[in-house]
């Protein structure tokens, strides 16, 4: 199972939206959760994983057979600087590979562009899965978008939003 998580904040909540896929190749979701819970921690530059990891955590709880976790971050801020990617593999035991999609890049941060449908890329960083598959997996994701529709999806959900 592949989950694909995004999470908003308002003021002191946050929102997360989770869609369950079962192929990278899906046009729709096998399944969709969503979780409100309390903000874990304020933002603090370069340290996004500690607002962002406990509630995408919540959200997986309990989803069977989850082999990729893809997220809309870096996996890593710099070489040996682990981004949320990072740190969600290693509080998920290193069993479940993570696949950051981010529509910016960052400084320092090793990414792989990918172009889908616009000039401008996304980049594509994994842990526990080559970084060049998982770009290859993302281009290649259902949608004729910038942003493949299971991880708009996602977002629209983080959001509250429906289809």
């Amino acid at each position: 199972m592949i989950a694909i998580v995004d999470v908003q904040y308002a003021e002191t909540r946050a929102r997360v939206g989770c869609v369950l896929a079962r192929d990278w190749l899906d046009a729709a979701p096998a399944a969709e959760h969503t979780l409100e819970t309390e903000v874990a921690a304020a933002y603090v530059p370069g340290e996004f994983y500690r607002r962002e990891l406990p509630p995408v955590l919540e959200v997986l709880r309990g989803v069977a057979d989850l082999a990729t976790v893809i997220i809309d971050a870096h996996v890593w801020l710099g070489p040996d600087r682990p981004g949320l990617g990072a740190r969600l593999h290693d509080a998920l035991g290193g069993a479940v590979a993570v696949v950051g999609v981010a529509k910016n890049a960052f400084s320092g941060a090793p990414s792989l562009p990918v172009i889908r449908n616009a000039a401008r890329p996304l980049y594509v960083s994994a842990i526990g899965l080559d970084p060049r598959e998982a770009a290859a997996q993302v281009a290649a994701m259902h949608g004729p978008y910038r942003i493949p529709a299971l991880i708009r999806r996602a977002d629209q959900l983080a959001r509250g939003r429906s289809l």
